[in-house]
């Protein structure tokens, strides 16, 4: 089985919506034998919280159940997931920073290196912005994880 682990940094908004459609694509596709996937942020502020009920909301009008609990990404994880996706240039550093020997580096994966539709350089944090940006995200992470069953062999996605 091939475990993935997207990370953002509170793991309340990019990273449980990454889950939440890779789980969706999972389940459509009759993959739950072959891959799974959590999530985890980097900064441990969120720990224990559901994901932001702003994401909710839009992941569900698109059939996406985001149920996660955020917890905080551990050293432990490398070892534990086969690709490790990180949303944006901070969280790819803050993860790297936890393998100085940099013995895990190929497993963790820019977002924006998934993408196969969408040109984009990292996954913007919705946090602080209006609707349209919990809207962005879904389609960039969509976009990201179809790209991701895509190279895994699963699925042909062309965009």
């Amino acid at each position: 089985m091939i475990k993935v682990l997207f990370v953002c940094m509170g793991n309340i908004c990019r990273s449980p919506a990454a889950e939440g459609v890779m789980k969706t694509l999972i389940r459509e596709n009759n993959l739950s034998d072959k891959i799974f996937c959590e999530s985890a942020g980097t900064s441990g502020h969120h720990v224990g919280d559901l994901p932001d009920s702003r994401m909710r909301t839009h992941a569900e009008r698109r059939g996406h159940n985001l149920d996660s609990i955020a917890r905080q990404f551990v050293y432990e994880d490398f070892a534990k997931f086969d690709y490790i996706v990180t949303m944006d240039h901070a969280n790819y550093r803050n993860v790297l920073r936890l393998d100085p020997a940099g013995e895990f580096k190929e497993k963790v994966i820019p977002m924006s290196h998934l993408c196969v539709r969408l040109s984009i350089t990292e996954v913007p944090d919705p946090y602080y912005d209006g609707p349209n940006g919990f809207d962005e995200v879904l389609d960039i992470v969509q976009d990201g994880c179809m790209g991701l069953l895509d190279r895994l062999g699963f699925i042909k996605y062309t965009g």
